[in-house]
């Protein structure tokens, strides 16, 4: 299935319900308030997050963040 792109407020509006969902409202501002404040490369940070880890180590971190939000 074939999906319109988002236009720049919806972009918007979706990575904070996101942000929100994941984190709660505090944490998805302070987070906000890093990124704005601190200089940070998105994509070197994305190729060291999980840098040395095994796929299985990936595996089993994913499945305990999967875990941890369907009990909330």
């Amino acid at each position: 299935m074939y999906r319109i792109p988002y236009d720049d407020q919806s972009l918007r509006n979706a990575g904070m319900k996101a942000l929100i969902s994941a984190l709660g409202n505090v944490e998805a501002e302070r987070f906000i308030s890093l990124i704005i404040r601190e200089p940070f490369d998105y994509t070197e940070w994305q190729r060291n997050l999980f840098a040395g880890m095994s796929v299985k180590e990936l595996s089993n971190l994913a499945m305990k963040g999967y875990e941890q939000q369907t009990k909330t």
